[in-house]
Parts: structure tokens; C-alpha cells; sequence
């Protein structure tokens, strides 16, 4: 059992809580509060030591800065009236937390998700709105969490409180859903080891104590908070009942922390590393040691059932794929432009070859925008009153993507070829090789210093830590692709085209 002095240390900082639920805020965030809140007791490990300020950690501290870039965007006049909204109190909040409550709404939430993507060229992949969006969900299906049953809170108003929370904070969320495995084919029966599975191991009437670790939050050292929700994988069994729950907490709460891998953001100016010095949004371990989590901030618990069912019966799972169709439409435009840039930089632009190439990455990119505006024109109202994108075009995108992306950095090796390895630095455009540089550099329809910024850039898109983290990233974005391509089949509506095969038969 937990030690005694779990609770006394909760008690002792009941700062790293403040805020939450019952105190509001008026809304949007610039760069600098942000940035000011990320300076707080947050324990942060990375490269064998301990993380004393993020915003001022290199291979951290410029994607905080462009985080803290993204949230002034919101305050401008070119991106406000897209990017948010005014709430019924009349305060400003981001786009991802209006209830859509017409097909208009869901194109309204749309818009602003491809435009926060567009801002990191979909290279930015856990933007605010991802776990804003999730958030939403759940706090407008109050039915589903009301099933929850418990002596000490109401889980419903639980999430309600937290949505009004965070909305109202302009508060960063990242997530964690998975469990380390010891053993997969105990995995494999929906089982999980206590010995480094998230788990429960002590309740009180002030709420619970967590203690094992869990995979893989990404930009949670940057995060103000961290949902931590079920991996929906849990057979509904008494032995499952310790690791069923969904709460959120600040990542500063005592006995969490975060051990970060090694960072892409090597320090390399924005010409050498046009993305990793800007977007490498770190990926962290996260354990938890005996962490005390109120009643207040949980929304199930103790029921596996629930847990299984969450993310699709309060709809969740399909608002976030809206936003992650409307990130990978931005992502996949802006390769092609890079691909047409290469293409016409070097000449090669009416070259057949080189068009198919390019075609096919084109036609990927069409795909996802047909899919995309198939499910937002398809809009229709759920059974919580909410509207929501048609399923199955965004269920078809997020399974072909992790497919295509791939496929895609291939064709931007082929395309560059040793192009992408003849990267001299900025540095040696004014060291005593400049002259050689500017004239061996050229190309056809480019200066030297252009040319070998676009290469540097197709460099880290292809070639470069930052690059091959993005292509393992999106290859298991929604899970294994095995996974979803089954659950894709059992989503399908199969009945009525079997019964065609059979009327067909029948026919004389």
C-alpha cells in the first residue's frame, strides 16, 4: 500500500491544483503567460539530467517559443475570428471548444484546425486543438459519464467543470492512453502488469493515488496538463478494475515526471534545420510515483466497461479525427509545394518521370481533402444533441495516411536524391569557401543560398532525426495499422452490400 505521506505531500502543495475547477478565466492566452506558466516545479528529466526551466532548456526552449508564437496568433486580426470564438460570457476562446450544434459549426471547428496546422505545415502535430477537441466531447456527452457511479463525485460535472476550466485558461493538454507491456500475450487478453502498468493503489474520500508509468506523451513537457484516459483496450474483469480511469492533472503535480528522449532540436539555426529548430514538440515517458489525483479532476472510474467505450460513445474519437484530417490536409499541400519547388528549382519540372512522381503524391493530398469534405458535408446531429463529421471518410483518411506518408517521404528521397545530402550550413556562405559555395550551388532556376535552403529543407523533411521521427510518428499515430484496419472493418456497414451479392444470385 502507498505510504502515508502521499496525502501530506498533496496537501503541502495544493498549488500545483490551483485554478481548477471552481476558478475561471477570461479566455485566450498570449505567448508570454504561457510561457510564464510552463516556469513552475514540473519535473522534467532529459539527457541524464533534470530540466530547471523549460523555456530555457535548448532542444526545448524554441518549440515552447513557437508554441507561445501560436497562441499570439490568436489575438490578431488575420486569424482571431477563425481560430476562436466569443463564448456565452462574451470571452474569447479557441474554435476547438465550441459545440457544434449545426453542419455550420462543424465547418466553423474545421476551418480553425486547418489553420492552426497550417502555421507548423502540419508539422506541429500536437497542437492545442487536438486535446481541446477531445475535451468538448466528453463534456457534452454527459449521459455517457453519468453512468459512472460513485460515492464521493459527480464524474459528469466532473468533466463539465474541467471543460469550463481549460477553455476558459486557454490551458495546453497532452495525453497518454498506453500502458508499457512486460508481456504481450498478457496484453494481448486486455491484461496489464502492476509492476509498470498505470494503476490505482490507494482510494480516500479526497480521491486516489496512481502509482506505474505510461506511453507517450508528446509535447507534455511543454503541456500544461496531461490527460491520462484509458488505452480502450481492457476487458471488463474485476482485475482490470485498478487500471480503470480517466482523470486530467497538472504536469507540476508532485510525483509526476517526465523522462524525455533525446531532443531533434540540436541547435542548429533556422536556415540549417528550418523544422526541428522550430517544431520538435518532445515526445516523454511518463511515471508517476505515487501521485495524488482529487475527485474533482476524474471523470471514470473503477468501471472497465466504460473505459472500452469512451472515446467512441461520446464521440470523441470522431471530433478528434476532424482535426487530425484538417492537420494532415495542411501536412500533405505542403509537401506537395515542396516536391513542385524541387521540381521546378532544378528544371526537372517537365520532366515525366519526375511529374508521376509528384502526381501521385498530389493525388494522395486530393484524397484526403475529398475525405475530409465528405465527412463535414455529411455533418449530422448525435444522440447528445451535438453534430458530428460523418464517421466513416474520416475513419478511410486516418487509415490510409499512415500508409501514404511514408510513401511520400520515399518519393521526396528519389526526388532529391544526393541533393539532399549536398547540404552545405549557412555558415559557409561567409567563411573563406563562400565563392565556392555560390557557384557550385546553383541551379537553373535558383541562387546558390536559395537553392540550398530548399534542399535543406526537403532534408529535414526526409532525411533529417526530426524527419524520421515524423514518418515513425505518423505511421502509428491512431495505433498499429493492423489495429485500425481491423476496426475499420467492423465499423463498416457490410449488411447491406452482402444482401446485394445474395439478390443478385437469386436473380434468374
Amino acid at each position: 500500500m502507498i505510504k502515508s505521506q502521499t496525502l501530506q505531500v498533496f496537501e503541502a502543495n495544493k498549488g500545483a491544483f490551483a485554478g481548477h475547477p471552481s476558478d475561471t478565466g477570461t479566455g485566450i492566452r498570449t505567448g508570454a503567460q504561457y510561457l510564464a506558466g510552463l516556469q513552475d516545479d514540473r519535473q522534467v528529466w532529459m539527457e541524464g539530467q533534470q530540466v530547471k526551466d523549460v523555456t530555457q532548456q535548448p532542444g526545448l526552449m524554441r518549440c515552447a517559443a513557437t508554441m507561445g508564437e501560436f497562441l499570439d496568433r490568436q489575438h490578431q486580426d488575420a486569424y482571431r475570428d477563425t481560430v476562436t470564438y466569443l463564448d456565452e460570457d462574451g470571452d474569447r476562446v479557441a474554435t476547438a471548444f465550441l459545440p457544434p450544434k449545426s453542419k455550420d459549426d462543424v465547418a466553423q471547428r474545421g476551418r480553425a484546425y486547418y489553420e492552426w496546422a497550417t502555421w507548423s505545415n502540419g508539422m506541429f502535430g500536437r497542437t492545442p486543438d487536438y486535446k481541446n477537441a477531445s475535451v468538448m466531447a466528453f463534456a457534452h456527452a454527459q449521459p455517457f459519464l453519468s453512468q459512472g457511479k460513485s460515492d464521493y463525485t459527480d464524474f459528469a460535472a466532473n468533466m463539465v467543470n474541467y471543460y469550463n476550466y481549460i477553455r476558459k485558461n486557454d490551458r495546453i493538454l497532452t495525453h497518454t492512453l498506453v500502458n508499457p507491456i512486460t508481456n504481450h500475450k498478457l496484453a494481448s487478453e486486455g491484461k496489464f502488469d502492476e509492476t509498470v502498468a498505470l494503476h490505482v493503489v490507494e482510494e480516500s474520500p479526497e480521491g486516489i493515488v496512481v502509482r506505474g508509468a505510461r506511453l507517450l506523451a508528446t509535447l507534455g513537457p511543454l503541456a500544461d496538463e496531461i490527460e491520462v484516459f484509458p488505452s480502450t483496450v481492457l476487458k471488463s474483469s474485476p482485475d482490470n478494475i485498478p487500471f480503470s480511469f480517466a482523470f486530467a492533472i497538472p504536469i507540476a503535480t508532485p510525483g509526476l515526471t517526465l523522462l524525455c528522449r533525446d531532443s531533434y532540436d540540436e541547435g542548429k539555426s533556422h536556415f540549417d534545420a528550418p523544422l526541428a529548430s522550430r517544431f520538435e514538440e518532445m515526445d516523454s515517458v511518463v511515471i508517476f510515483d505515487d501521485v495524488f489525483v482529487p475527485w474533482e479532476r476524474i471523470f471514470i472510474y473503477g468501471e472497465p466497461s466504460l473505459c472500452n467505450q469512451a472515446f467512441g460513445a461520446s464521440n470523441a474519437v470522431i471530433h478528434m479525427m476532424h482535426q487530425v484530417a484538417c492537420g494532415k490536409l495542411a501536412k500533405s499541400e505542403f509537401l506537395v509545394s515542396l516536391m513542385c519547388a524541387i521540381a521546378e528549382a532544378t528544371g526537372k519540372d517537365r520532366d515525366l518521370y519526375v511529374k508521376n512522381m509528384i502526381a501521385e503524391v498530389m493525388t494522395m493530398s486530393e484524397t484526403v481533402r475529398a475525405l475530409l469534405y465528405s465527412a463535414e458535408s455529411q455533418a449530422h446531429e448525435d444522440q447528445f444533441g451535438n453534430f458530428v463529421p460523418l464517421r466513416l471518410p474520416l475513419e478511410t483518411s486516418r487509415n490510409l495516411f499512415p500508409k501514404m506518408y511514408p510513401r511520400i517521404i520515399e518519393l521526396i528521397q528519389l526526388l532529391g536524391s544526393s541533393s539532399l545530402m549536398a547540404t552545405p550550413t549557412e555558415a559557409d556562405f561567409s567563411n573563406a569557401l563562400a565563392a565556392s559555395v555560390e557557384k557550385y550551388f546553383q541551379t537553373v532556376n535558383l541562387e546558390s543560398r536559395d537553392r540550398v535552403a530548399l534542399f535543406r529543407l526537403a532534408h529535414d523533411v526526409a532525411i533529417s532525426g526530426f524527419g524520421s521521427r515524423q514518418c515513425l510518428y505518423e505511421r502509428f499515430f491512431f495505433g498499429p495499422q493492423a489495429f485500425m484496419a481491423a476496426a475499420y472493418y467492423d465499423l463498416y456497414d457490410k449488411k447491406p452490400g452482402v444482401q446485394r451479392i445474395y439478390d443478385f444470385l437469386k436473380q434468374g
